[in-house]
């Protein structure tokens, strides 16, 4: 690994979260079956672990988001995109990605979801960042809350040296870093809808 770098969440500390995340997950959904929509390209390692840690049936659909620079009325703005919607009307839909950290791209494609009227619609993610939102998002289901550096490796891009295809997740070394906490925030009504 490359200098200035270390390891901040191991192989075996991220497949324990996923294994936790996949028995909460597949509780909530005993006896339906589950529409997976993965955000490309971050959340795919992390997706194709999580589904293999859910015991009920799993049909999986891809989304791609794209920010583009567009200019409205004389001024430049950023807008999100994202590739075709999947037809979700009544079914129980987990959107998952590796990292909820503003909350704005992930908040937008909820909302584009809820117009396909599913039955349920809820949040995963490996890594919580909540002191960094600009929404008012929170994460149904989380692996881990984690401080605001940047981190890298198992699907997430680096730019230190660290490929994407590490089983383990980096970060630059930080002195007087507290630990991460893991866990899950309730879900109050599994039939909810967001």
């Amino acid at each position: 690994m490359k200098s200035g770098l270390r390891i901040l969440y191991s192989s075996a500390r991220i497949q324990t979260q996923i294994a936790r995340m996949g028995r909460e997950i597949s509780r909530t959904y005993r006896g339906q079956i589950l529409d997976a929509v993965i955000l490309l390209q971050n959340a795919f390692i992390f997706a194709g672990d999580l589904v293999r840690q859910i015991s009920v049936p799993v049909v999986w659909h891809f989304v791609r988001a794209d920010m583009q620079d567009v200019e409205l009325d004389g001024r430049a703005q950023r807008e999100v995109f994202f590739s075709e919607r999947p037809d979700l009307k009544g079914c129980d839909v987990l959107l998952v990605d590796a990292v909820l950290q503003s909350g704005v791209t992930q908040d937008f494609l909820i909302r584009r979801l809820s117009e396909n009227e599913p039955r349920s619609l809820r949040l995963a993610v490996l890594f919580d960042k909540p002191q960094e939102r600009k929404v008012d998002l929170q994460a149904d289901y989380f692996g881990f809350h984690a401080a605001s550096n940047h981190v890298m490796g198992y699907g997430l891009p680096g730019n230190n040296g660290v490929p994407r295809n590490t089983p383990y997740v980096a970060g630059e070394q930080q002195a007087g870093r507290k630990k991460t906490a893991a866990g899950k925030r309730a879900v109050r009504n599994p039939r909810r809808k967001r």
